[in-house]
């Protein structure tokens, strides 16, 4: 089992609660790096409030994700840089084959690319962006990954759709390697489907029981097979909120530290047993048998949260602790 990090790129989302900075995304990044993680990750927002995560109304800022990639692509060396995930509707994919690219090339062939269909309305508003229906951001994103892999390829290429349209078109530089394509959702019937024919692997974030996890891997597996193609081939990650303890005690006191942390009182008045179902919480004996029971499933790499919200780090010890107890376990380092 491989971990990465879910980056505090978000003015919310960092132990001194903000304003972002790429300084401190690149800390962060260096840090997990040296601590052995294999991979960091950045989401795709204009802007986020927590409502939907328990928090205030407050607008919260965020870095770009490619860009920044590329930025933390000269300031890493080893550890793989991925979106978790791009919004679909805000760039042709012509340009986010151009840019992943060249995030792969300053890399040396180390992003992984994250794709999903958009859902936070708010921000395709203010920014003019047709929310339209599922419908609608299912299409544009079944057009994306279609046009990104024929870019991804020798070309020239050209394609026909509702949204986009390529005619004689390629990518030039090519990518040291194909970037692989993961696509993000919940694991819906139409989600499936679309992983099993365009993408290389399927990752869903933050909270899954390992029992509710199964369920949906057993579609995914139905849904390739219905098209054709091996279930093995179709990559498994998956997203969790993380905290790990030393003994009992070290969790409780780890999780009042983050509950007083967390914006906007995002997880007052939660207990830890509930915040706990569906993530990655214990010490470091119960979450390795969390482990143990997604690798059993076929998952590949856990991508940790290590906060309350999304993308967010409530202390720097939470990564200290979370390399020592359980990424150092899981790989022998």
């Amino acid at each position: 089992m491989r971990f990465g990090l879910a980056l505090p790129h978000y003015d919310f989302s960092g132990p001194d609660a903000g304003p972002v900075t790429f300084e401190r995304v690149s800390e962060v990044s260096t840090l997990a790096e040296r601590l052995g993680f294999a991979s960091v990750w950045i989401s795709d927002h204009f802007f986020l409030r927590l409502t939907r995560y328990g928090g205030g109304p407050e607008v919260h800022g965020s870095l770009e994700p490619m860009t920044t990639l590329a930025a933390l692509a000269t300031t890493t060396e080893r550890i793989r840089l991925g979106t978790l995930v791009l919004c679909s509707s805000f760039r042709h994919p012509a340009i986010v084959a151009k840019m992943a690219t060249a995030v792969d090339l300053y890399s040396g062939g180390r992003l992984d690319l994250g794709i999903g269909a958009g859902w936070y309305e708010e921000e395709y508003e203010a920014f003019g962006y047709p929310f339209g229906s599922v419908g609608d951001r299912f299409e544009i994103l079944s057009e994306s990954l279609q046009v990104l892999d024929l870019l991804f390829g020798e070309g020239p290429s050209s394609f026909q759709g509702k949204h986009f349209r390529l005619e004689g078109a390629y990518n030039r530089p090519a990518p040291l390697r194909r970037p692989p394509i993961w696509l993000g959702s919940k694991g819906g019937p139409r989600s499936l489907r679309l992983a099993a024919r365009h993408a290389d692997g399927w990752n869903t974030v933050w909270r899954w029981p390992a029992a509710d996890y199964a369920d949906r891997v057993r579609e995914a597996r139905r849904a390739c097979e219905r098209e054709g193609r091996d279930p093995v081939t179709l990559r498994l990650s998956v997203g969790l909120y993380a905290l790990v303890g030393k003994d009992r005690d070290d969790v409780e006191a780890r999780f009042a530290a983050m509950r007083k942390w967390a914006p906007g009182g995002a997880i007052d008045g939660v207990s830890l047993d509930e915040w706990a179902r569906g993530a990655l919480v214990g010490t470091p004996e119960e979450v390795l048998e969390t482990v143990g029971q997604f690798a059993d499933l076929g998952v590949e790499e856990i991508i940790v949260s290590l906060g309350p919200l999304p993308f967010s780090v409530y202390d720097r010890s939470a990564i200290d602790a979370f390399a020592e107890a359980v990424v150092a376990a899981s790989t022998g380092s």
